[in-house]
């Protein structure tokens, strides 16, 4: 994007080197540590690229506003946002959140950037849905370790490790569907303490647009998968079930 000053991109480079690191680390190491699904791919792949294609798509879409060049891919976001004003919409809901004061064209084009955000949010989900109800993920060729997958999480602490994981991934398919409501109503009730975020630079428009459209469809993705970890650990288990059942009994001796 134009006009992004040097000390901004050293910086955002930097940070990108920091987050390249630690994946690196992360990937390399023997035993697990932060990241969830490491091994379980392409769940972290298929995030990192929705991510990165949200983030593109507004890069894009702002760079042809700033440079009054390409103008099919504003009317494209424009027509994409007509449609998606309705009432109770998360992209209204987002447009009404900003503080007053603004223009109507900074108010177009922030709704336009979370239409199109939010649509390749809502197709990303839909692969990764389709991915797990195909039952390409996770693969049926390898083995689902639950402990290298999810670090954090102990199965050996309170109820049944399948009971805590459904919970656990209802807990955050719920929150990811009501954070797309909540998060603006978060943002009109903070710029009565703090000074309002009006997304009126492209850099902050792109990433704030983009966390906002990725990180509830991240944690559904999330919330699916656990469901899903949770289903394959009851299916093992009924397999072990019905081999013991399966197998016959010694016979008894006349004398025992």
């Amino acid at each position: 994007m134009p006009g992004i000053s040097p000390d901004i991109s050293q910086g955002l480079t930097l940070i990108a080197l920091i987050a390249g690191v630690v994946v690196v680390v992360e990937y390399t190491a023997r035993h697990p540590g932060l990241i969830e699904f490491r091994d379980a791919k392409p769940y972290n792949r298929g995030r990192f690229a929705l991510l990165f294609i949200i983030v593109l798509a507004l890069t894009l879409m702002q760079r042809a506003v700033s440079l009054q060049d390409g103008q099919h891919v504003p009317q494209i976001a424009m027509w994409l946002g007509a449609a998606l004003d309705f009432n109770f919409s998360p992209v209204r809901m987002l447009r009404a959140a900003l503080p007053g004061g603004l223009t109507l064209e900074h108010e177009a084009n922030v709704q336009a950037a979370a239409s199109v955000a939010f649509v390749l949010a809502q197709l990303g989900l839909a692969g990764f849905l389709a991915a797990v109800y195909l039952r390409y993920w996770p693969n049926r060729s390898s083995v689902l370790n639950v402990w290298v997958n999810l670090p954090n999480f102990d199965p050996t602490k309170g109820i049944d490790v399948v009971h805590r994981l459904e919970r656990e991934g209802q807990i955050n398919i719920l929150v990811g569907i009501i954070l797309p409501f909540s998060l603006p109503v978060l943002l009109h009730i903070s710029s009565l303490l703090v000074q309002p975020l009006t997304l009126e630079t492209p850099l902050s428009l792109v990433w704030g647009v983009a966390l906002w459209a990725f990180v509830p469809v991240s944690l559904v993705m999330r919330g699916v998968a656990m469901y899903r970890v949770a289903q394959l650990i009851r299916a093992q288990r009924r397999r072990i079930a019905d081999a013991e059942a399966s197998v016959p009994l010694p016979a008894r001796s006349a004398y025992s």
